[in-house]
């Protein structure tokens, strides 16, 4: 945590205060999942098997060890889970030294946060090393905090990540707003008792209590997450 974070008050005038925003990475602020299934497509290929379409819902958001687990399982690949490992992170750099989009409405509310001194984290199941090569096009500046899938026991759906991130910015879980883009990172947040917006990337996500569904980020900005927060 940098020590630019603001005091955090518990209320507004209107009402309770939105005390930090939390945002997931692949799916939700870079173009990235589809990064994913192409490099799993490529290396199970190159071990001979071909990757069923309808597996990409299972593995869509989850850790790397379970994603990865489950396609091992799944085609019989002769190859243990850290060297699998290795390969998919080193394919998703390859690619994303090429190019890596932002989802619309990312840069906009990332400039938003900051203009306004909203205390904002990245939390992300993928690995430090991959989520540090990202935060060169989203902007480290933009974080006060970032939590990785491999720095924590228990990674998403488990809430952990998140209430590890709430902590580290001293905010009530309660008074964030998370950003996901999978069923996955929503169970998350939600385990975590955050308020959760979802803008979903593969699959859909039915609205919920607690959860608002839109279809991509240029429908949130500071004053749609500010009206997230109840009494």
């Amino acid at each position: 945590m940098t020590s630019t974070v603001p005091a955090l008050s518990t209320r507004t005038a209107d009402g309770p205060a939105l005390q930090a925003v939390l945002l997931d990475m692949d799916g939700t602020l870079v173009d990235s999942e589809g990064f994913w299934w192409d490099v799993e497509v490529e290396v199970f290929g190159s071990l001979g098997h071909t990757l069923d379409d309808t597996w990409r819902h299972v593995v869509v958001g989850g850790p790397m060890t379970r994603s990865a687990g489950f396609l091992i399982e799944a085609t019989g690949a002769d190859i243990g889970l850290d060297e699998l490992t290795v390969l998919l992170n080193q394919g998703f750099e390859d690619r994303i030294d090429h190019s890596l989009p932002l989802m619309p409405g990312a840069a906009r509310l990332l400039a938003e946060l900051a203009e306004h001194r909203i205390p904002t984290a990245l939390v992300s199941a993928s690995h430090r090393r991959i989520i540090d090569r990202v935060l060169t096009t989203l902007g480290p500046q933009h974080f006060a905090l970032t939590v990785a899938g491999d720095e924590v026991s228990r990674t998403k759906p488990h809430p952990d990540p998140y209430l590890l991130a709430a902590a580290g910015l001293g905010a009530d879980p309660a008074r964030c707003a998370v950003v996901e883009d999978t069923a996955t990172g929503v169970a998350a947040a939600e385990a975590a008792g955050c308020q959760v917006v979802a803008v979903p990337s593969i699959a859909p996500i039915a609205p919920a209590a607690r959860r608002t569904v839109v279809p991509s980020l240029e429908h949130v900005d500071l004053a749609f997450l500010r009206g997230l927060m109840t009494v």
